[in-house]
């Protein structure tokens, strides 16, 4: 059989002819877009991957995730919807009318607030208060996480963890009533000081000069313990083998604590000091409302009872929602720039940069 009749043969039976090389596509077809081995197929193929990883992570925290269905709801509810209620700020809100039909009035009540001597006064008086409380409470509960660590008897720290954290569950109406029951005019320290001959004590929960060492002190009393429990979770996060290695090169009690303790916490209470920072224009509300009778709106005003006096005591629902408005973005501005300055001093913050 000659060479032509086999390569005819080899044709016709759909095989290659003997001794030839297999034809093969090629890996690439260049301007077919999800051919294989073009960047459109890898980028398709990477997404159906993580496709596939975010449908099976769903199955798996399904429960979890159905768990977390009512938290969120109730932070829907009650934490953005009434959000919407910020437009009254730019409108000349009529409580008949209601958000739909009320006359839109632009910057007009922005423009009040910031010529109001009042809402200064109580902006900076806000800024005062927070200031003395952060200065004095901040170090307390680190102070007792520090002392609390260092007893030996668990029952002993079991026993005075719940007493320091009990009060956190007390409203401040009963924060308030409690330190007038023995600091007010009739209290305690009043009574036991004018039966051994002093004809006027000094009342401390009037004296508007003392208001900010008052509030702090109240704050001091009902919070301290609970935020304790942070600060001792991260004592418990520092390995013993530290401890007992700066004791073997010699370094005391003291040089443990600040050179090994207290650099352990200086992460969380940065993250803290920036969270606490978040609140810095709307803290003490209840607090303030309750004892601005008693010293006067000279010391106890700040924005939130100045928001609530203007836009629900007297009426003006817009001016009140523009000061709310006025303290929300604030606050967002202080929580961003405490954590971009704690990214600067190579913390992470609120998060990793």
């Amino acid at each position: 059989m000659t060479d032509a009749a086999t390569s005819t043969a080899a044709h016709t039976e759909g095989g290659p002819a003997a001794g030839s090389e297999p034809a093969s596509l090629p890996a690439v077809m260049p301007g077919v877009p999800g051919a294989p081995g073009t960047p459109a197929a890898a980028g398709l193929s990477r997404r159906r991957v993580l496709s596939r990883r975010r449908l099976s992570r769903l199955r798996r925290d399904r429960t979890l995730l159905i768990m977390c269905l009512p938290a969120l709801a109730l932070l829907g509810v009650f934490g953005y919807a009434p959000m919407l209620g910020l437009v009254m700020a730019f409108q000349d809100y009529d409580l008949y009318d209601g958000l739909l039909h009320s006359p839109w009035a632009g910057l007009a009540n922005f423009q009040q607030l910031f010529a109001d001597p009042g809402f200064w006064h109580a902006f900076w008086n806000t800024l005062t208060l927070f200031s003395v409380q952060l200065a004095l409470f901040f170090p307390v509960p680190i102070a007792l996480a520090i002392l609390l660590d260092s007893l030996l008897s668990r029952r002993l720290r079991a026993v005075i963890q719940a007493v320091v954290t009990l009060p956190h569950f007390f409203s401040f109406v009963l924060v308030v009533t409690i330190f007038n029951e023995v600091f007010g005019g009739a209290g305690l320290l009043d009574t036991f000081l004018r039966s051994h001959g002093v004809t006027s004590p000094f009342d401390l929960m009037t004296d508007p000069g003392t208001f900010k060492f008052l509030v702090a002190s109240q704050l001091i009393w009902k919070e301290a313990g609970w935020s304790m429990i942070v600060y001792l979770a991260a004592l418990a996060a520092i390995s013993p083998a530290m401890y007992e290695a700066a004791a073997v090169d010699g370094a005391g009690y003291w040089r443990r604590l600040l050179h090994i303790t207290l650099p352990a916490l200086k992460g969380i209470t940065v993250l803290l000091v920036i969270l606490n920072l978040g609140y810095a224009l709307t803290f003490g509300f209840e607090q303030m409302l309750v004892q601005l009778p008693a010293v006067g709106s000279g010391a106890a005003q700040v924005i939130t009872t100045f928001s609530y006096e203007n836009g629900i005591v007297a009426g003006d629902y817009s001016y009140g929602a523009a000061a709310g408005l006025f303290l929300g973005v604030t606050s967002v501005i202080l929580i961003l720039g405490a954590n971009k300055v704690a990214h600067l001093f190579g913390e992470d913050g609120l998060y990793r940069k």
